[in-house]
């Protein structure tokens, strides 16, 4: 590879990594996932575990998203994690829906309330592309 092409491969991962742990940041914190979900499981003591397990979270799977590993455990684990992971996605799918809540007002701050239906057609058309497009289009080549 020539040393330009080697740079802006540089330049555009670096850049996509921002803009992902930008949008991830802004969606816990502008959103407030973290004190509404200590807030509605009464741990509130613990939100410290909460951001470190956020931060090393992302950190090992950003960090094992760059390798090609197997993991051999014992079938059994399986069930356990599938429970974690089953936790992970019901509080996630609870802390949007409560999420939906702001859109109305957040459309109204910015001056489009009358145009909510569009913003709203907007993501789930962008969620069904997207998945369209991963499915037919990545998955295979």
């Amino acid at each position: 590879m020539m040393p330009i092409e080697i740079l802006l491969l540089l330049v555009i991962g670096f850049s996509g990594g921002i803009a992902v742990g930008a949008g991830f940041v802004a969606f816990l914190t502008v959103l407030g996932i973290i004190p509404r979900l200590t807030q509605l499981t009464r741990t509130k003591k613990y939100i410290r575990f909460y951001e470190v397990a956020i931060i090393l979270g992302s950190m090992i799977s950003a960090w094992l998203s760059l390798r090609d590993h197997t993991l051999e455990i014992p079938s059994f684990s399986l069930i356990i994690l599938g429970l974690f992971f089953g936790v992970f996605v019901g509080m996630l799918a609870a802390a949007l829906t409560e999420v939906l809540n702001v859109l109305p007002i957040l459309a109204k701050r910015i001056g489009v309330h009358e145009k909510i239906v569009y913003l709203l057609m907007a993501i789930v058309f962008g969620k069904m592309i997207g998945s369209l497009f991963h499915w037919l289009f990545y998955v295979y080549l």
